[in-house]
């Protein structure tokens, strides 16, 4: 492994990853490499034991097999994301088809590895991740972004229209701090990816469409809009009205 800065929670203490596998051998290099790199790692071998796990340790990161003995590992993240809403979940799984792909995401996975995979690349992402999601003290301190009666409060990962707050998962998060930090910029796929993922996603550049459906879900919703596509080009945002 490359040396690089150690990553840890706001507070000082070790970064919480959750390695959920059932094939003891994987579970067990994916949790050595990871404790390298100074986490707390607890691991389970099945959906049951993930939930339970998840719900006592809480972690800040999730390494999850799609395919467990006892349960898809879609409705395992389904009911880790319940109880803890903005946890990043990374799919480690040997499918690899778009439509899996397609599915993953949309259960709410935040990223997606397939097997057999590359250690570093696996920590590369996870600490992609979780720097996505505000949980490493490699964040530096960044003003309020402010576009039309749009407020992000990037410290507090806080989203707010009208004054109304807005729950985003640590992706939808990150993509839509990219638009405001370009207001009526038009921003291609290609460049959403390079910024908000860090690495070119497959090339599949319906994940930038997909997540931008459900920013739109979420901040334009019964509102005039302000997330604009242009037709060729890219997205835009924008103040309502202008």
């Amino acid at each position: 492994m490359n040396e690089r800065p150690a990553l840890t929670r706001p507070d000082g203490t070790p970064v919480r990853v959750l390695v959920v596998d059932d094939e003891p051998d994987i579970a067990e290099v994916v949790t050595g490499v990871l404790r390298y790199e100074g986490w707390d790692v607890r691991t389970a071998g099945t959906g049951r034991d993930a939930v339970r796990e998840g719900l006592d340790f809480r972690p800040d990161a999730v390494v999850l097999d799609i395919m467990l003995p006892d349960r898809d590992g879609l409705s395992v993240l389904r009911e880790l994301r319940a109880a803890q809403p903005h946890v990043c979940v990374l799919f480690l799984t040997a499918r690899d088809t778009v439509e899996d792909r397609v599915n993953g995401i949309t259960a709410g996975g935040d990223d997606y590895v397939t097997k057999p995979f590359s250690l570093e690349e696996l920590v590369a992402r996870l600490r992609g991740l979780l720097r996505r999601a505000g949980m490493t003290r490699e964040l530096a301190a960044s003003a309020q972004l402010t576009v039309g009666d749009l407020v992000m409060d990037e410290d507090a990962r806080e989203v707010t229209r009208g004054g109304t707050g807005i729950d985003l998962s640590p992706t939808e998060f990150e993509l839509l701090r990219c638009l405001m930090r370009n207001p009526r910029r038009v921003l291609s796929k290609t460049q959403l990816l390079d910024r908000v993922w860090s690495y070119d996603f497959g090339g599949q550049a319906h994940v930038v469409e997909l997540y931008v459906s459900y920013l739109r879900k979420k901040i334009d919703a019964g509102r005039e809009p302000m997330i604009h596509t242009v037709r060729g080009a890219g997205y835009v945002l924008k103040p309502a009205g202008r």
